[in-house]
Formats: structure tokens, sequence, C-alpha cells
């Protein structure tokens, strides 16, 4: 077997275990392996074997990156990538140490995301009419996503069964098929109950729909839909933020935290799996605190001649 033979087997392998074992998705499995492959491709050319590589060879592979102008959000992915695999060699008893264990993945500074201010929660809301069916059910699906912090793509799966306005709470769908219960506020029931007694039957007339928030053909809202929804009840606001469907569970998030959730908790409303994905609403709540500050404070900054 050839050496490129031998390293593409053993990419092969890794790729079943990220599958089988870890149950990744297919986007997630397609990204490791593109890195991967380019580092083989790189250490072809050194003619060297996967299985004999050093922490050197990975160190000059991210010079010659570097050299190449890749960003450095796309090195730190390459290390996280290489990372894993040698992890898998070395578990496999493949190779006898990591030698990318002890390289540090390049810092990558994260954009805050955006969110929406309650005061623009309100006026978003406010713009949105409950005498029209549709506009009753965009109404009750946003409160909804607010309300429980849900991705786009829940809320577009969310079937009526999944729905209990007795105790207040939905079964969520998240990612890698994990469901949660998730609660929501009286506001969002209220809306909730108008759009399922009143507008939900005047969009299906004849036709029968499991889906909770439903197409006037039955089926269920995309995710395309949904945006180019939104976007048309943010032309008749004053909102000049770059607000997405996702926007709602930023919000959702950090009026979270800034109103003193336990980030655990907060945590497990958002289906995260790993805790650092929440810090980030930790970031944005000493963000506004922080401006605040410099707006009221004497020494804040904004006072100071």
């Amino acid at each position: 077997m050839s050496v490129d033979e031998k390293g593409t087997v053993l990419v092969q392998e890794f790729q079943d275990h990220l599958l089988i074992d870890r149950g990744l998705s297919e986007n997630s499995i397609f990204s490791y392996t593109y890195d991967i492959k380019k580092f083989q491709s790189y250490i072809g050319r050194q003619r060297k074997e996967i299985t004999e590589i050093t922490t050197d060879d990975v160190t000059d592979f991210l010079k010659d990156q570097k050299h190449r102008r890749i960003s450095p959000r796309s090195q730190a992915r390459a290390v996280a990538a290489l990372r894993q695999f040698y992890k898998y060699l070395k578990d496999e008893d493949k190779i006898s140490k990591n030698p990318v264990e002890k390289i540090e993945i390049p810092v990558v500074k994260k954009p805050l995301p955006e969110f929406l201010t309650l005061k623009e929660i309100e006026e978003l809301f406010s713009v949105i009419r409950e005498d029209n069916h549709f506009e009753l059910r965009d109404k009750a699906m946003f409160e909804l996503m607010y309300s429980s912090g849900l991705r786009i793509s829940e809320t577009c799966s969310l079937h009526l069964n999944d729905l209990n306005l007795e105790n207040m709470f939905i079964i969520v769908r998240g990612k890698g098929g994990r469901e949660r219960l998730v609660p929501f506020g009286d506001k969002s029931r209220n809306i909730l109950m108008a759009y399922i007694f009143k507008g939900r039957n005047k969009i299906l007339q004849e036709r029968q729909s499991e889906h909770l928030f439903t197409s006037k053909r039955g089926g269920s809202l995309n995710r395309k839909s949904v945006w180019r929804i939104l976007k048309k009840y943010l032309s008749r606001t004053s909102i000049t933020k770059a607000v997405t469907p996702h926007t709602f569970r930023h919000s959702f998030a950090t009026h979270l935290v800034e109103n003193n959730a336990d980030l655990r908790s907060v945590q497990e409303l958002l289906g995260h799996i790993d805790i650092s994905t929440t810090q980030i609403y930790t970031h944005l709540a000493k963000q506004g605190l922080k401006e605040v500050h410099q707006k009221f404070h004497p020494r804040g900054g904004e006072h100071e001649k």
C-alpha cells in the first residue's frame, strides 16, 4: 500500500468514527475531512507519511497557511480537526503520540452576535397585526422564538402536538435529533392560543396539517420564507440593526443573562452541548453594563472633558 493510500484509508476510518461513534452531521464530517486532506496534501509534498509527522511538521504547515494568507479562523479550524484526527489515531494505537496535542489553536476573536433590546422587541411585535390571520401566525411564531430561544429550524419543524398550552412548555427537536423541553411565557401563550383557535383554521381552511406554523397549503414554513416574513415587519419599524430570525435566540439568551440567570440553565434552555458556546452571552451582558457605565457614570467616559 502506497503512502497516499495508507493515509486515505486512515482518513476514511476517521470519517466512519465521526459518523458512527460520535454521530456528527455530514457537514461537520466534511469540514473535518477537508482540513485533514489539506494537511495530507502538504505533508505529501514533504514525502512524509501521515502517521510519522511531528509537532514541527504541524507548525510548518501553519506557517505555510499563514504565508498563503489563510485566515486565523480557518487555521484554528484546521488545528482542531488535526487534533481530533491524531487523537483518534493514538486511541486506536496507530501512533504512539499525538503531535498536535500541545499546539495552541490560533486566537480568533469571535464577533458578538447582534441582539434586540427589550424596547426594540416591543416595537417589532407592535407592528404585527392580530386581526389578520397570517400576521397573527407570524406574531405567535416570533413571540415563541423569543420566549423560548428557538432556532429557526426548530421552529419550522414544530408540530401542533409538541405544544403544551396548559403547562406552558414545548418539545423541541434540536441538532443531532436531541429533544428538550423548553418553557414559554404568558405573552407567548396568549398569542399562541389566539393563533391556534382563530388564525390557524382560517389559514388551513378545510385542510389538515400536523405542523404548528403552517403555510396556506398546510405545509410547514421554511427558513427562507420566515426570513422574508421577518424583513417585511422590520421595514415597518425604526430598527436599523442587521436582524435575522436567529436574532430572537440571541436576544432571549442575552436578556436572561442580563437578569442574572445562571449560565447552566441558559445552556440547557438553548440546547448547547458545550457551555463555552453559551458563555458568549456573558460578554454581551458585560458589554451592555459597560455602555451604561460609560453613559451615566461621571468617570465613565462620556462625561469627562
